[in-house]
């Protein structure tokens, strides 16, 4: 009604003010707005006979939403971890790995043999690492004795004699290895930390200060020095280097003494349950599969029964007897000299190993 009313007014010529002043109150009356009289003194106030109409709600026309609707950014994909860097003692090997991780220069050839045997004889890569300079307190001329027995034993083992290389790497952890091979096979790698021998209490020995393995493992030596006047190896720093070999060997199976706090470390070594203890740490630290780890009985092999004989026996006590020409405290010259040591002997007919499993069922 509104809309009619108005193109009414517009459709007017100025004919009479008075008039349109009228229409104009009449129409904007309707509009539902209260006016006052006109100058033709027609008042805008409705009749009886013509109610007021409720006025029809004026037309809306829809207001387009002109607000932009917020578009999520694209999220970046999350970048790749960058692969670790590659260790200085990355060594490739076209077969399976076998690492054994060792206390002192003998343990692999009495607990671990003829497990190392077989990896020898499967064409395997082989790599042991010991932790200890194996000193006995006697000094790093005795030391480096041992150490040129276990290498001709590593010969004998793999059936060829010949002259081994050492090359000095030091780590990605910061820790400084004697890496040995044999110069005709890359397959064979001998390690030495060098750290001080813990001794049979675990005490150490005056001649080293009494600083020992076990206590860096126990969090009561800060760090620990070789005895070749390396520098001195945090907790910290020896595990990660064990993790870091892990890798760089592309390791497939796992060698090592039963770890600290297990039914079998009572009786064993210090030196021993510790080296297990840290290396157990180290595989843990990089997710190494546990099945492929083996765990070597010790000195208590001595309370089970014998599981060795014929050529396995013999071939284990012709490796160790070759050792045992450099080291002056053991010293047999011959398979019935060796097997007539007391404890030796016994220790060299037996091998007993145990899972993770078996050690750790409750993982």
């Amino acid at each position: 009604m509104a809309v009619l009313t108005i193109a009414a007014v517009v459709g007017l010529s100025s004919a009479g003010g008075a008039a349109l002043a009228g229409f104009l109150v009449t129409s904007t009356d309707r509009l539902g707005v209260s006016t006052s009289a006109g100058a033709s003194g027609v008042s805008g106030t409705p009749t009886a006979s013509s109610p007021p109409e409720t006025p029809s709600p004026a037309a809306t026309l829809p207001v387009p939403d002109t607000t932009e609707t917020p578009v999520a950014e694209p999220v970046a994909p999350e970048p790749e971890p960058a692969p670790p860097p590659v260790s200085p003692a990355d060594t490739p090997c076209d077969t399976g790995v076998t690492m054994s991780v060792w206390a002192h220069y003998d343990d692999d050839l009495l607990f671990m043999n003829p497990r190392l045997l077989e990896a020898f004889d499967a064409g395997r890569c082989v790599r042991t690492v010991f932790l200890t300079g194996s000193d006995a307190g006697r000094g790093e001329h005795y030391a480096k004795g041992r150490e040129l027995g276990i290498l001709r034993a590593y010969n004998t083992m793999r059936g060829a004699q010949g002259f081994w290389a050492e090359h000095r790497v030091t780590l990605n952890s910061g820790v400084e290895i004697s890496q040995w091979s044999p110069e005709d096979d890359p397959d064979i790698t001998v390690v030495f930390l060098r750290l001080p021998d813990g001794a049979l209490n675990g005490g150490g020995f005056r001649a080293t200060g009494f600083v020992t393995l076990p206590a860096l493992v126990s969090g009561a030596l800060a760090s620990l020095a070789p005895i070749d006047g390396g520098t001195p190896l945090t907790l910290d720093a020896l595990t990660s280097s064990l993790s870091e070999l892990i890798v760089a060997y592309r390791v497939d199976q796992l060698y090592t003494h039963v770890p600290q706090g297990t039914e079998w470390a009572g009786g064993d070594h210090p030196d021993h349950s510790a080296t297990g203890t840290v290396t157990r740490a180290a595989w843990q630290a990089i997710g190494f599969p546990a099945d492929r780890v083996s765990y070597a009985v010790g000195y208590r092999t001595q309370d089970l029964p014998a599981n060795l004989s014929g050529d396995l026996l013999a071939r284990k006590v012709d490796a160790f007897r070759v050792y045992a020409a450099q080291d002056s405290v053991v010293s047999c010259a011959s398979a019935q000299a060796c097997l007539a040591k007391p404890k030796f002997g016994v220790w060299l007919q037996r091998q007993y190993a145990k899972t993770e499993a078996e050690l750790f069922p409750a993982g």
